[in-house]
């Protein structure tokens, strides 16, 4: 037989593999596969560069991504304490308020303004341009706190009206409140009453601020500055306790106007007390009928029998009668030099007072007042 062209295999009749070709084991298929992977691997690598590269680039050529214009609606936003640009502008971002962190850090590299930024809560709108938010974090105007200023002297209930005018807090919270004495961190020696330990000061009263917590850090205040003057140790060396000298101050707020005569007036009632002569202080009559307007009281008022009753008991009353500043605490750790057993305001516009060591000369001061209540409507 001539030859066919075909190559036969004998024992089976199949066919010879083609010597071209080679059969594809399982090792060459893993290996092609990881080529393929690979491959698509640095297909993606390459256009994930390229997008990031273009970002960059865009971002470079057209600044951050940000909002136009004030935005809309109303989100109250904190900026906290210690917090650095790069760090309000990720929480600008996470509340919605800026389109990207990088648009506000950005500016705020650059613009004066974010210097003034001060810790606090802030009200702002979602979707604001990052020059926006700059304005708004920068305008003190635009902090959503209350501001409370509580004069020296001040007595409870002044200082919760104070705080109601200034701040959001409602009275009944603050009723609340000071009907559970035992939770504002009063001393033992206050035996739970805060008359005297609220201290007069100006206090920013944040978002969330309960009733509570305001009085605890008036409290808190009165117990720092006790610390700071050291009276604990000062007023022993006076014969008396923390709680005494708060009481003398509290009663120089009422009864001295310049403050030259607050050491004076307590040394007047060191020498009484150590005389065994009742005090007789309308300042602390008139903190029992709630007397207002006038620095006199009357017959009825000066023969109640409560113990804040300076003309019907000897020493001092049992505790403050309002909240004393620093001025009149140190006056009353510091008295003056004197023998005085009486002094006497002669003039009540002006508070000049007279301090006197006997009883005539005391009438003959009394004298002046009356002649000065004559011509004048401040009597």
């Amino acid at each position: 037989m001539t030859d066919s062209g075909l190559d036969l295999v004998t024992g089976g009749g199949s066919k010879r593999p083609h010597p071209g070709r080679r059969r594809a084991t399982p090792a060459r298929k893993r290996r092609l596969w990881l080529r393929r992977l690979l491959a698509l691997l640095i297909v993606v690598v390459l256009v994930f560069g390229g997008y990031k590269a273009w970002g960059k680039a865009s971002t470079y050529l057209n600044g951050p991504a940000d909002y136009t214009g004030q935005g809309a609606g109303n989100v109250v936003f904190e900026v906290a304490s210690g917090a650095d640009g790069m760090a309000i502008a990720n929480a600008l971002k996470k509340a919605g308020v800026i389109k990207s962190a990088e648009s506000f850090y950005q500016l705020s590299l650059k613009d004066a303004r974010s210097q003034s930024i001060q810790p606090g809560f802030y009200k702002l709108r979602k979707q604001m341009s990052a020059d926006f938010a700059l304005r708004e974090l920068s305008d003190k105007a635009n902090r959503v706190e209350g501001k409370v200023t509580i004069p020296e002297g001040s007595r409870v209930g002044q200082i919760v009206s104070a705080i109601v005018k200034g701040s959001d807090l409602k009275q009944a919270d603050l009723t609340a409140a000071l009907k559970k004495p035992e939770t504002l961190g009063l001393p033992a020696a206050a035996n739970n009453n805060p008359e005297g330990y609220l201290y007069p000061a100006t206090y920013t009263v944040e978002p969330g601020t309960t009733a509570t917590e305001l009085l605890q850090s008036m409290v808190a205040e009165t117990l720092a500055v006790e610390k700071d003057l050291d009276i604990g140790t000062r007023a022993e060396a006076l014969g008396l306790s923390s709680e005494e000298i708060l009481t003398v101050a509290s009663i120089l707020e009422y009864e001295a106007k310049q403050d030259a005569d607050y050491p004076k007036v307590a040394r007047v009632l060191y020498n009484r007390i150590k005389a065994g002569m009742a005090l007789q202080l309308d300042s602390t009559v008139a903190y029992v009928s709630q007397r207002k307007g006038d620095v006199f009281t009357t017959d009825a008022e000066r023969n109640n029998q409560s113990a804040y009753n300076t003309y019907q008991h000897t020493g001092l009353p049992p505790g403050p009668i309002g909240s004393p500043g620093q001025k009149t605490i140190e006056a009353a750790l510091n008295p003056a030099d004197g023998s005085w057993l009486y002094f006497v305001a002669v003039n009540l516009d002006t508070g000049d007072t007279i301090f006197s060591d006997t009883f005539a000369e005391h009438n003959k001061a009394v004298a002046k007042l009356q002649e000065f209540c004559r011509s004048s409507e401040s009597c």
